[in-house]
């Protein structure tokens, strides 16, 4: 098996895909990554013939901040760091999964897949994808997989969506031909995640990490997102994609996600509409004062935050196809000031004093506005976690030490990756 893997890694067109997906700098730490995955597969499973190697990026939330939910559209994009795998496909009946850094395996017995009691984690998220499969006409069948993740939990990254595709990807070449796109996959981690996870999850995580590259996707048709590619990078266009550990985590966030669409729904239903994707800011304003009594202010402010916030996806797409970068950039800053003020996403009001987000972001913005240019926001859900800042080649670094003198947490540089949740083995023929 060390043979095959040599030869597989060593081979050219490997090379320029591992290229492709992490860059030239960072082959060889990858190649190391995947060489890992194949001997953590030996020490536990055993020798096998062939072994396929699999990845699924994590994601980044450039616009749209809680617009999926109530249909509306998001700008977002698959990042480098990714969960892989080494897996073989066995005929037992049982998936095992073995999750690098995670005590013990994860065992999945395919003739019961139904929700079970006190059940979580990696295992629960398992048993759901082969439950969606399953739901959706799809094969399923055992296999054997060590997996290993780049991508940070409780980021902002979806760690977890990553690991959905993933799996999905798995199940997808060994039982399916490879025949799932992005949608289906997508549709089917967020199946796992509402009704294994109890999270009130849309689809936004899941497609950015199976799709590739920058995209925009329209959830107008939930049932049928539209995807659009979006050309040009913030990375050729002079900026670094940086996300910022504020210190907290998602831990007990559940209920704070929820009160989001929940809120806008509750507004969308006082005009005898599902989602606020069928209201305007003037059917809004006409009853504002009833609405006030009936649904309460911070649900009227989350309403127009997604208006506002829809519409803006529309400019950010545009204004990356003509090139128009410092309009991207007052549209990432608006999109940031958006969700503090209206969408209220900063911190959870039952721990006000802990305020990492909010002030990681004050600290950015008096950064940017020294330096003259940039743009920064909340990552992701909201209430504890990231931000995403957006800033010339020339400042990290010194933004780097900024962040680590005063508040002593991390900052990693994100690139987009073109390419989504894949199979090497079949994207190489090999």
């Amino acid at each position: 098996m060390n043979e095959h893997f040599e030869q597989l890694f060593g081979l050219d067109e490997t090379q320029q895909l591992l290229e492709t997906m992490y860059g030239r700098e960072q082959q060889e730490q990858q190649i190391g990554r995947y060489r890992r995955c194949m001997e953590g597969y030996l020490a536990n499973y055993g020798e096998i013939g062939t072994l396929n190697y699999f990845s699924a990026p994590g994601r980044t939330e450039i616009g749209g901040n809680h617009t999926d939910h109530n249909n509306g559209r998001v700008l977002a994009a698959s990042i480098q760091l990714d969960t892989i795998a080494a897996a073989a496909a066995v005929d037992s009946g049982v998936i095992t999964v073995f999750s690098e850094g995670y005590p013990g395996l994860a065992v999945i017995h395919l003739d019961n897949l139904e929700p079970q009691e006190g059940e979580g984690g990696t295992a629960a998220l398992i048993r759901g994808i082969a439950h969606g499969f399953q739901k959706h006409g799809y094969r399923i069948g055992g296999f054997n997989a060590y997996v290993s993740s780049s991508v940070l939990p409780a980021s902002g990254l979806s760690s977890s969506a990553s690991f959905e595709m993933l799996i999905c990807q798995i199940l997808s070449t060994f039982y399916n031909e490879g025949s799932l796109d992005a949608v289906m996959m997508s549709r089917i981690g967020k199946h796992a995640e509402n009704l294994y996870w109890n999270k009130p999850s849309g689809m936004l995580d899941q497609m950015a990490c199976a799709y590739g590259g920058m995209i925009t996707i329209d959830f107008k048709e939930p049932t049928e997102p539209q995807i659009e590619p979006i050309p040009g990078t913030f990375e050729d266009a002079g900026y670094s994609l940086v996300i910022v550990s504020t210190g907290g985590n998602h831990a007990d966030l559940t209920e704070d996600y929820a009160s989001i669409p929940n809120e806008m729904r509750a507004v969308a239903q006082q005009f005898g509409a599902e989602v606020c994707r069928d209201l305007t800011a003037e059917m809004i304003y006409s009853r504002l004062t009833e609405l006030r009594d009936t649904v309460g202010d911070r649900a009227v402010l989350r309403a127009l935050h997604y208006l506002e916030e829809n519409d803006r996806v529309g400019q950010q797409v545009e204004a990356i196809n003509a090139g128009e970068w410092q309009k991207v950039l007052k549209l990432i800053t608006a999109s940031g000031n958006s969700s503090w003020k209206w969408l209220q996403n900063i911190y959870q009001e039952s721990v006000s004093r802990e305020q990492g987000i909010a002030l990681t972001l004050a600290i950015t913005e008096r950064f940017i506005d020294r330096i003259g240019e940039g743009a920064c926001r909340v990552h992701g859900g909201g209430f504890a976690g990231v931000i995403l800042a957006v800033l010339p080649h020339a400042a990290v670094a010194e933004y780097r030490e900024l962040i680590g003198r005063t508040t002593g947490k991390e900052l990693f540089t994100i690139r987009v990756r073109e390419i989504g949740a894949v199979c090497l083995n079949t994207l190489l023929q090999a």
